[in-house]
């Protein structure tokens, strides 16, 4: 075990009591197994093959201040954000930093009878059987050092329960505030449960407010029952020294359907874990993700769909658009087990390097064990069409102005998958903005002024 484990090792051994005292007994119950994993496995490197094009290990050797004693950060996230979606009514909640921000509620955000929502912390103190069952049920710590060290420093999150036929008509909104004063690490969690035929939307967002170096880890484990239907984007607005690892992993029962939207607009460097595991005949799973990368910036989506019952859909589409010296790494695998038949996969990974700096590795897979199935994965890397550009220039449309038309043709794909219209109009203008080398703000927030990226 090296220094930069070593550290973190000592500073665990030292608070696990405090760290226990400001957490519930749901997440205590795995905090030692999980620390023993993580001591076993340390940090992922580059000797990993799924952590091939990023080594995570580097971003946890500076020293970075963790707020195990769960002081009070100064922040009131209703008076700092005013996020405005236009024509788009959403239940808002913030999570600043690691912790669940309950105070000051709106009484709007009442949610539909027997739908149970708020801190996980809290929760599991209230209703630990509700949370026992599942926590930690599908974010193996004995395979990833990430979900490990997560489920070891993690004291609170965010728990979503729907109960079985009970749609969630609005959608809700969850906004990650990031605040401190001084280089920050912050351990997230999300546990989602929608038991049969529930329905649920969830968006969240990754914001800072202070420009120091952020670091944080971020787990979501989302059971989706039979016939159930969960729709969760996630949209990362941060900045460059802001660094975001994060394990997603999602479990569909019998006719459930999953749509996943992950979107990097702004970051210093990201990670991405997603898996699914379609455990019932005919689920549908959609995985679509968009990264916008320039400078240095660095963004590693990788993707694991396992097939595990027979008849199921699955389709993964991810894009990426590449500036100065930015890297870019998908690694997609979609596994069809023996008697999964009538499996239909489609893997599709499309990139644009807009300068001969920019990076970009790509590696989908396949692994199939069944005979009667439909799959397909295909992967591209390449540059703005001259000729498509040319064309443009001839009709009276400047250089610039053309690029960035034709860059934004490249992304719409993606975003058009989002089911929520009114989110839909603002992506594209924000991507736009993007593109334009804006970062743009929200209406009347506090935040998001108008800036430079």
């Amino acid at each position: 075990m090296n220094s930069i484990e070593q550290q973190y090792l000592d500073l665990f051994s030292r608070n696990e009591p405090m760290i226990c005292r400001h957490s519930a007994g749901a997440l205590n119950t795995l905090r030692a197994g999980a620390f023993a994993d993580f001591k076993r496995q340390g940090f992922p490197t580059r000797k990993l093959e799924k952590y091939n094009y990023t080594d995570v290990s580097k971003f946890f050797e500076p020293n970075h201040g963790l707020n195990l004693n769960r002081l009070n950060i100064p922040v009131n996230p209703y008076e700092v954000f005013g996020c405005d979606v236009p024509n788009m009514s959403t239940s808002l909640y913030f999570v600043v930093n690691d912790t669940f921000y309950n105070k000051g509620l709106p009484r709007e955000n009442n949610l539909p009878e027997g739908v149970i929502f708020g801190s996980l912390k809290e929760i599991a103190n209230r209703n630990p059987g509700l949370v026992d069952n599942v926590y930690g049920r599908l974010a193996d710590t004995s395979e990833d050092g990430i979900t490990a060290f997560n489920t070891a420093f993690v004291q609170d999150g965010v728990f979503l329960y729907v109960p079985k036929n009970v749609a969630v008509d609005r959608p809700i909104q969850i906004i990650n505030v990031l605040r401190a004063d001084v280089d920050f690490m912050v351990n997230r969690r999300m546990l989602i449960v929608l038991e049969d035929g529930a329905q649920a939307c969830l968006l969240a967002c990754d914001h800072t407010i202070d420009n120091v170096n952020f670091l944080a880890t971020q787990v979501i484990e989302a059971f989706v029952g039979a016939g159930a239907k969960l729709d969760l984007y996630e949209l990362e607005e941060t900045h460059t020294h802001s660094v975001r690892i994060s394990n997603l992993y999602i479990k569909q029962e019998a006719s459930s359907r999953v749509l996943h939207n992950a979107m990097t607009l702004h970051n210093g460097a990201t990670r991405n874990t997603t898996r699914v595991t379609l455990a019932g005949e005919h689920a549908q799973t959609n995985l679509c993700g968009m990264a916008i990368e320039d400078k240095s910036q660095h963004v590693d989506n990788h993707t694991f769909i396992d097939h595990a019952a027979p008849n199921c859909n699955s389709n993964s589409l991810y894009k990426y658009v590449l500036d100065d010296e930015s890297q870019g790494a998908f690694a997609g695998t979609v596994r069809v087990r023996p008697g999964a038949q009538q499996t239909n996969a489609q893997q599709t990974n499309h990139n644009l390097c807009a300068t001969r700096r920019a990076r970009m590795y790509t590696q989908p897979q396949l692994e199939i064990y069944a005979d009667n199935v439909k799959c397909s994965h295909g992967a591209t890397v390449g540059r703005l069409d001259g000729n498509a550009l040319f064309y443009m220039r001839s009709r009276g449309i400047a250089g610039k102005e053309a690029r960035l038309l034709l860059m934004l043709a490249f992304v719409n794909e993606v975003i058009d998958t989002i089911r929520l219209e009114p989110l839909k109009d603002r992506l594209h203008r924000l991507v736009e903005k993007r593109f334009r080398g804006e970062l743009a703000g929200c209406r009347e927030c506090n935040n998001c002024k108008p800036r430079k990226a």
